[in-house]
């Protein structure tokens, strides 16, 4: 195997597929890339078994062949290389060579024979949806997904895609039990004859993070679809795969209030509360990092109090006219909503202290959270 490919080129397949390989090394092959010399250029694979990841890139190749090598290294030694041409050589016992101008590196490789091929893929039956409508409703849902929660189906994200005659709905949803993040949209699209198709399905928090990264470099319109145990995600020539999350979703419509219940409804601006939030939990305990939060008429006070260190108050001007009311917030949790929150208002909902708080963003009636208080 030889070929020559420009360092630019090769160091963005590299960088794309870092957080896919697995870093633990339970099996040496899976911290490798997979490196396919073809014609048409250079396909570079990289896998963790559950999420698998493969780009075609533009290189000369003088010798067909394949080889995998270590993500990490190979990443490293790019990173040190000037701009411009280099050369990647391998002779039979494995063994890589990297030139560029006077340096020369020999790294260990391992065969292709051994390494674990990406499931088999359709072309067929994807789905088109606008990159940067999916960017949005990933960026406003991952925050809440459950991060190695004991309830393992809470580490994933509930991805449903309805697609009809005239329109195509994603709707993404992320809790961990303490609080949930919905966001959909809807994409005009040519559906299928058949009538109203709608597609569950759980992918873990790893592949949505990957897809998130893929769909900021811009460039090129994404399609998505599913199978029974499988993600497809391909965009300007990559393809995503990934293993579906098994389990039953729990049923976050029951999660969320309806507005009617909540009469005490209070608005706020929106980089305001963020603020008081930030300043105000700087003295809160860290483990709950509790903020108390009492909504009185036209305004909003923060405060909390540490034994060990203080406390702190702010008050904030805001829309509200009920009675007061008093409760607590892990200051965290908001701060995460705010953080994918784009307007200049937030508006709240509750019923009683111990309710849970409905955040929406005025006119965005396709975002809605939930956070749960807690007792201060």
């Amino acid at each position: 195997m030889k070929l020559r490919i420009a360092r630019d080129e090769m160091l963005t397949a590299l960088q794309r597929v870092q957080g896919v390989v697995e870093k633990r090394n339970t099996m040496p092959q899976l911290s490798n890339i997979l490196l396919e010399a073809k014609p048409e250029g250079v396909d570079v694979t990289a896998t963790d078994l559950e999420i698998g990841m493969r780009g075609l890139y533009k290189a000369t190749v003088q010798d067909p062949g394949s080889i995998t090598l270590s993500a990490r290294k190979l990443f490293e030694i790019l990173k040190e290389l000037p701009e411009g041409e280099i050369e990647l050589s391998v002779t039979e016992n494995n063994w890589a060579t990297i030139r560029s101008g006077k340096s020369q590196f020999k790294v260990v490789g391992l065969p292709s024979t051994e390494y674990p091929a990406l499931p088999s893929i359709e072309r067929e039956g994807l789905t088109p949806v606008t990159g940067s409508g999916l960017l949005e409703l990933i960026r406003k849902t991952l925050f809440a997904v459950g991060d190695n929660d004991a309830r393992y189906i809470l580490n994933g994200l509930l991805v449903t895609l309805i697609t009809a005659e005239k329109k195509t709905t994603l709707r993404l949803v992320g809790t961990d039990g303490h609080r949930l993040a919905l966001a959909e949209q809807d994409t005009p699209a040519a559906g299928g004859k058949e009538g109203p198709k709608e597609i569950k399905a759980i992918i873990p928090k790893k592949a949505a993070h990957e897809m998130k990264r893929l769909l900021e470099e811009g460039d090129g319109e994404p399609l998505i679809g599913f199978t029974k145990n499988l993600m497809i995600f391909r965009k300007s020539g990559l393809l995503l795969t990934s293993r579906l999350m098994e389990g039953n979703y729990p049923n976050y419509q029951q999660v969320i209030p309806k507005e009617k219940d909540q009469d005490k409804k209070v608005s706020v601006a929106r980089t305001e509360l963020e603020g008081a939030l930030r300043r105000v939990s700087v003295l809160s305990r860290d483990k709950t990092n509790a903020v108390k939060v009492t909504l009185s008429v036209g305004k909003m006070t923060l405060y909390t109090s540490n034994p060990d260190f203080g406390e702190a108050t702010e008050e904030l001007a805001a829309q509200y006219k009920g009675e007061t009311l008093t409760t607590g917030f892990n200051a965290r949790y908001l701060l995460d909503v705010l953080g994918v929150m784009d307007g200049d208002a937030v508006a709240m909902q509750m019923d009683n202290p111990l309710s849970p708080c409905l955040i929406r963003e005025p006119g965005n009636a396709g975002f809605t959270c939930v956070v749960m208080p807690i007792k201060v």
